[in-house]
């Protein structure tokens, strides 16, 4: 390989590996998918009756709707302490010592997963 080659390929390879940065409004969108995802899981709970649930073939639609709604509930959470704890930071509130900062955190969910559960 020549070294005019050999430039031209870490040049390929430097602008295919440049970071990218994500859409300003990716976190909002995110945050909108998920709202609307443990949304629905939700209201196919509601709908979903009792009686039915005595026949183990209809069990799949309410425990797809659970593991959904969950899990994007859960991220929800998440999505929402981390956007905190990053104003917090980039606002001058550095929090000291590692039990501060987690006793926040625990703070901040419990705080997000009330206002989740409360939305209902």
């Amino acid at each position: 390989m020549t070294e005019a080659a050999h430039e031209s390929f870490e040049g390929l390879l430097r602008e295919a590996l440049a970071p990218v940065e994500p859409p300003a409004d990716l976190a909002l969108r995110l945050e909108t998918a998920l709202q609307n995802i443990t949304a629905l899981a939700a209201d196919e709970l509601e709908a979903w009756e009792l009686s039915a649930m005595r026949d183990p073939r209809n069990w799949a639609r309410p425990a797809a709707a659970l593991v959904a709604g969950s899990a994007a509930g859960v991220a929800l959470v998440a999505l929402r302490a981390r956007r905190r704890a990053r104003a917090d930071i980039s606002s001058g509130g550095i929090v000291e010592g590692a039990r501060a900062t987690a006793a926040k955190t625990v703070k901040d969910l419990r705080r997000e997963t009330g206002r989740l559960l409360g939305e209902r």
